[in-house]
């Protein structure tokens, strides 16, 4: 939709020069292909304190992205619900990195701009990098499912 109704595209030189948002990965070293029980915590961790960083950069879309603000809240509430849930499964919950008021309030505004151009192509990045996140998140978690020494 971003590209459709604002013209983001991908190849945009300017997206990509832009593109230093850092934003949560989950990648194979985390767990992706889990074979242990420690493998298996260390991936579930990693997903919950991802989803807890992202409710940030979504919490920037909702304020920026207006015209869909209804399907932003109720994804920003999605994200946190399975942020929690997540969390309650990892074996010392407390280990779940949570980003601080401090933090949230450093990130928020760094993402600010007064360009609207920039806020659409960062808007672009943070829901694209989100997707690709929650692609690996669902991996991960049906392959848990799927294990014998994890129940969801």
């Amino acid at each position: 939709q971003m590209c459709e109704k604002f013209t983001v595209c991908e190849n945009s030189m300017e997206m990509l020069v832009r593109n230093n948002l850092n934003l949560p990965k989950v990648t194979e070293e985390d767990g992706d292909f889990l074979t242990s029980l420690s493998f298996q915590d260390k991936c579930l961790r990693k997903i919950s304190s991802g989803l807890y960083t992202f409710m940030t950069y979504l919490e920037y879309i909702q304020e920026t992205f207006t015209s869909e603000k209804q399907n932003i809240e109720s994804l920003c509430y999605s994200t946190e619900h399975l942020a929690q849930t997540v969390r309650q499964m990892v074996i010392n919950p407390e280990e779940v990195t949570i980003p601080d008021s401090a933090t949230q309030e450093s990130l928020r505004a760094k993402l600010k701009s007064d360009k609207t151009w920039i806020e659409k192509i960062t808007t672009h990045l943070i829901l694209r990098d989100f997707t690709s996140f929650m692609e690996k998140t669902v991996r991960a978690v049906r392959y848990l499912k799927n294990t014998r020494s994890f129940s969801v």
